[in-house]
């Protein structure tokens, strides 16, 4: 598995029963406390792992710092997120790099290993499988709020913690199910991830708007116009293959297109393990475990919003 259906990850078969997975991923400062950058910047790196059904391995560090204007504790804290993290993953950080830059990037390339028949892709979606999602939505609308110094202190640490938190509950779950496709949400949000799967799959994807978790202080931001670039960029994208239902709020649309942060997995398992896959995803308390919408024959490339 390479490029060809934008998928989270590279998958390469060792032997029979081995296939390796690799990624990589890094960015800017998206909270302000450097211990919690590293936490998210690290579960955020993982999650493309956990997305194709898959065990982290090893990691690596990835760091521009900009060592002559920045106390060098803070590159420490950084560090020492991203590895409390990698613990969690029951990983190991093996190395990395770090280079002297102007602008502070944090992340990791991440090795992990799937038997090379049970990977997930974005391209397995089946008509007639419900779509399950794991962690509510509106993180780049809360931490564009937090930019501007708007996000109180009882919020931030919520939105905090949701990106910081393993998708790896989820991805055990899935697997446990026999889930078809999976993608995590992160930048291009749930309406990008989802034409991603519809167009891989060669199906239709309906979503139920009133379904789909979402944090509620991100809906007060939105609703005052706090809607980040690259969410509005993400809606203009989907917009000629968007099939939006009557009654639909154009600031609801702004929250499906929201580019995330370390998002949840979106999971397309057969309609008649929906709810099984919902219960071990409770029994495991990931940050959301709802069934947001349904995969159907056709027309191809399309999300619907109902």
């Amino acid at each position: 598995m390479g490029i060809e259906t934008s998928d989270d990850a590279g998958v390469y078969r060792l032997t029979p029963e081995i296939a390796l997975i690799q990624t990589v991923d890094f960015f800017t400062p998206i909270v302000n406390d450097p211990y919690d950058f590293g936490r998210v910047a690290a579960a955020n790196a993982l999650s493309d792992v956990y997305a194709m059904g898959g065990k982290p391995l090893t990691c690596m560090n990835i760091v521009c710092f900009p060592v002559k204007d920045m106390d060098k504790l803070i590159f420490r804290s950084i560090l020492e997120g991203g590895l409390d993290i990698v613990h969690k993953a029951e990983a190991l950080m093996v190395g990395g790099h770090s280079v002297e830059d102007p602008e502070l990037k944090y992340g990791l390339s991440v090795t992990g290993i799937v038997h090379p028949e049970r990977f997930l892709t974005n391209a397995g979606a089946r008509p007639g499988d419900v779509l399950v999602l794991t962690k509510p939505l509106g993180t780049g609308i809360l931490a564009t709020a937090l930019k501007g110094r708007m996000l109180d202190d009882r919020t931030t640490a919520i939105v905090t913690e949701i990106m910081a938190t393993l998708n790896k509950d989820a991805a055990e779950a899935m697997q446990e199910v026999g889930a078809h496709a999976c993608t995590d949400i992160t930048g291009f949000g749930l309406l990008g991830h989802g034409l991603e799967m519809a167009k891989g799959s060669k199906v239709c994807i309906r979503f139920y708007a009133g379904n789909v978790p979402v944090i509620p202080e991100a809906k007060t931001f939105a609703s005052m116009g706090l809607i980040p670039a690259g969410s509005h960029l993400n809606e203009r994208f989907c917009a000629k293959h968007l099939d939006v239902g009557h009654g639909i709020d154009s600031l609801l649309l702004n929250i499906l297109a929201d580019a995330q942060t370390s998002g949840g997995l979106l999971i397309s398992v057969a309609k008649e393990k929906g709810d099984e896959l919902v219960k071990k995803l409770r029994d495991r308390t990931t940050p959301a475990a709802h069934i947001v919408g349904e995969v159907l024959d056709g027309p191809a490339g399309v999300i619907q919003i109902r």
